[in-house]
C-alpha cells in the first residue's frame, strides 16, 4: 500500500498532487456532489498552501470548500479516506447481482468507484480475499481509470457489449443525479433567511480566509421542466440506444419531464418511458416510435410539436432540450420558422449535436443553419462528459 499510495507530504510529485486532487473532485462530482471551476480552482490555491502538505489541514478545508449540503459533509470523510488514504476500500464486486459482503468485511465503495465488473470478476475477487491478499491502490485506481476512460469516449467507438452496458448504465445514474441538483429546494442569492457556508467560505479565499462577502439561500420558486425531443433518424443511428436510455432515466427521474422522438414524424414516448424495466421501455420505445433508423424531417416534426403538445408541456420554467445532428430532407425555411415559433415559448433552447465533438466539424447542414439563430445553448454530445457539461447551465436557469 505504501508503494501504490500517493502520499500528501511528498515535495516531489507537483503535478502529481495536482493531477490527484483533480481527479479527486471528479469523484466527487460523480457521486453527487457540486462542484464546478471555482470550487476545483480555489481547491488547487488550498493544495499550493501550507495545509496541503498536512493531511490534518487539507481534509478539513476541503470538505468546508467542496460539501453544499449536510449529506454533503456527512458523507465527505469517507470519501476522503479511501481517495487519500486507502481506507475502507476492498475488491471491485458487480454493483448486481453480487453477494452481500460479510459482517467481516471492509465496507464496498461507492457506485462510482467500482463500476460494474465483467464476468468472472466476482469469483476472483473472491480467490483473492481467501488468499489473504490485501485490497491495493491500484484495483481503484483502475476501476476508475476504467470509468473515466469511458466517459470520454465517443458512443461511436465503443463496441464492445460490455463497455456499452457500463456506458448506458452511467447515463441512467447520470439523468438521477442531474435531477437530485436540478431541483434542489435551495438556491444561492445575494440576500436570504440562510448563509450558504460552502459559498461563503470559497469567497474568502480571495481576502485572506475573512468571511467578507457573505452568500445566501432562499427557496426556487419552480422546479425546471425538461422537454426532451430525439432524432432517431439513420444519420444518428450511433447514438440513439445511448440517449433513449438517458431519456429513460430522465423522465423517470424528473416529475416534470416529457420525451418525444421524430424522425420523419413526431411521436410522444413519455409513457413507454415511465415503464420502470429497462428493457420492457426501449421496446415499446421501439413499437411507438416505428420508422426509428429512416430520414429525418425536423421541420415538420417541430410543426406537429408547436401545433399538439407546445401549449400543454411549455411553461415558464421549461428547458427544450433538441438532441439531433441537424441534417434535414425538409426546408430549411420551415425550420427556422418552427424553431422561432418554439422560441417565444420555451425559457431556454438547448441543441445537442454529437457531431460537435468530431474534430473539425462545422455547422454547415442548411438545416442547422437555419436553427442555430434561436438556440441559447448548442453543445456536443457525443459522450458522457458532454452530456454531463449540460447540468451547470441548466442549474442555473
Amino acid at each position: 500500500m505504501a508503494q501504490a499510495c500517493l502520499t500528501l507530504h511528498d515535495p516531489a510529485l507537483g503535478a502529481q498532487s495536482a493531477a490527484k486532487l483533480a481527479a479527486f473532485a471528479n469523484v466527487l462530482r460523480a457521486n453527487g456532489f457540486a462542484i464546478g471551476l471555482a470550487e476545483s480552482r480555489d481547491a488547487f490555491a488550498v493544495l499550493a498552501s501550507p495545509a496541503g502538505r498536512r493531511p490534518v489541514l487539507l481534509k478539513p478545508a476541503l470538505r468546508a470548500l467542496f460539501s453544499a449540503t449536510r449529506e454533503d459533509w456527512r458523507r465527505f470523510d469517507e470519501f476522503f479516506d479511501a481517495f487519500w488514504r486507502g481506507k475502507g476500500m476492498r475488491k471491485v464486486q458487480p454493483l448486481r447481482g453480487g453477494a452481500a459482503a460479510s459482517a467481516g468485511q471492509r465496507r464496498p465503495l461507492p457506485p462510482s468507484f467500482a463500476p460494474e465488473a465483467p464476468p468472472g470478476a466476482k469469483e476472483s475477487a473472491a480467490r483473492d480475499d481467501e488468499g489473504g491478499g490485501a485490497s491495493t491502490m491500484g484495483d481503484r485506481r483502475d476501476a476508475a481509470s476504467s470509468a473515466e476512460a469511458l466517459e470520454s469516449r465517443d458512443i461511436r467507438y465503443i463496441a464492445d457489449p460490455l463497455e456499452m452496458a457500463k456506458v448506458h448504465a452511467l447515463a441512467e445514474r447520470f439523468a438521477r443525479r442531474m435531477r437530485a441538483r436540478l431541483v434542489r429546494r435551495w438556491r444561492a442569492r445575494r440576500a436570504g433567511p440562510r448563509l450558504d457556508l460552502r459559498r461563503t467560505v470559497h469567497h474568502s479565499v480571495a481576502h485572506g480566509g475573512t468571511p467578507i462577502d457573505l452568500v445566501w439561500r432562499r427557496r426556487k420558486l419552480r422546479p425546471l421542466r425538461l422537454v426532451l425531443l430525439l432524432d432517431a433518424s439513420g444519420s444518428m443511428e450511433l447514438y440513439t440506444a445511448f440517449f433513449a436510455r438517458f431519456l429513460h432515466a430522465a423522465v423517470d427521474a424528473f416529475r416534470e419531464a416529457e420525451a418525444f422522438v421524430f424522425h420523419t414524424r413526431l411521436v410522444h414516448v413519455s409513457s413507454a418511458l415511465r415503464e420502470r424495466d429497462v428493457a420492457r421501455a426501449v421496446d415499446r420505445l421501439a413499437l411507438m416510435a416505428q420508422g426509428i433508423g429512416g430520414g429525418t424531417r425536423i421541420g415538420e416534426s417541430l410543426a406537429d410539436f408547436n401545433r399538439w403538445h407546445a401549449a400543454r408541456v411549455i411553461n415558464s420554467r421549461t428547458a427544450v432540450v433538441i438532441v439531433s445532428d441537424g441534417y434535414d430532407t425538409g426546408e430549411p425555411e420551415r425550420l427556422g420558422l418552427e424553431m422561432q415559433r418554439l422560441a417565444r415559448r420555451a425559457r431556454r433552447i438547448v441543441w445537442l449535436n454529437p457531431l460537435l465533438g468530431w474534430r473539425d466539424y462545422e455547422p454547415t447542414a442548411r438545416g442547422m443553419r437555419a436553427a442555430l439563430p434561436y438556440i441559447d445553448l448548442f453543445a456536443p454530445a457525443h459522450n458522457l462528459e458532454s452530456l454531463a457539461a449540460l447540468e451547470p447551465y441548466l442549474a442555473r436557469i
